[in-house]
């Protein structure tokens, strides 16, 4: 196991040292938030960067490599989290199973939380300000090919090492930013 950059000493997570299926960059490390306007607690993900960033404290941020919703499907706004979930069941939306029914029909009843599962390890869920679930989530994947692009269905995935690391950090009842994509489609 290898500590996340100085995280041994701010917090709980590690992550496993794997060969990497993408760049360098994307791996977990310690940032400086990109706005003074952002504080602890907060989740702010950065669509054009392919980046997520916990703030540990004002001025010091866990930062990890995501992928994101592809063109149409990515929404920006500001969001709660109000759910966490371990190994979570997954059932596509409605909208993905009229997109894609070739794809998605034959999960129509869920799928069971495991390896194999879209959502992968861990599933922070995001609800509106009314207290409506959005459907969105920040989630593991079981494609780590996948980070840095912008291919799902609107969430924003991690790898499943990387989301296990963040899942506790982040508290029920966090703000979560989806930042505007101003130069990736």
């Amino acid at each position: 196991m290898i500590g996340l950059s100085a995280a041994g000493a701010l917090g709980t997570g590690t992550v496993q040292a794997r060969a990497n299926p993408f760049p360098e960059k994307f791996m977990p490390q310690l940032a400086k938030p990109l706005s003074p306007a952002w504080r602890a607690g907060e989740v702010h993900v950065v669509p054009d960067d392919f980046f997520l960033y916990f703030m540990h404290t004002d001025l010091m941020a866990f930062r990890y490599g995501v992928g994101v919703g592809r063109k149409g499907l990515y929404e920006p706004g500001t969001f709660t989290m109000k759910r966490k979930a371990e190994w979570p069941r997954w059932r596509p939306t409605n909208a993905m199973i009229q997109r894609e029914p070739h794809k998605y029909e034959q999960y129509a009843d869920g799928m069971a939380g495991g390896p194999d599962n879209p959502l992968g390890a861990r599933a922070l869920y995001l609800f509106d300000d009314a207290g409506r679930d959005t459907y969105l989530r920040i989630h593991g994947t079981n494609a780590p090919g996948t980070i840095g692009t912008a291919v799902s269905n609107g969430c924003a995935r991690l790898t499943n090492d990387h989301v296990q690391d963040l899942y506790p950090r982040v508290e029920i009842g966090a703000r979560v930013i989806l930042h505007p994509k101003v130069r990736t489609t």
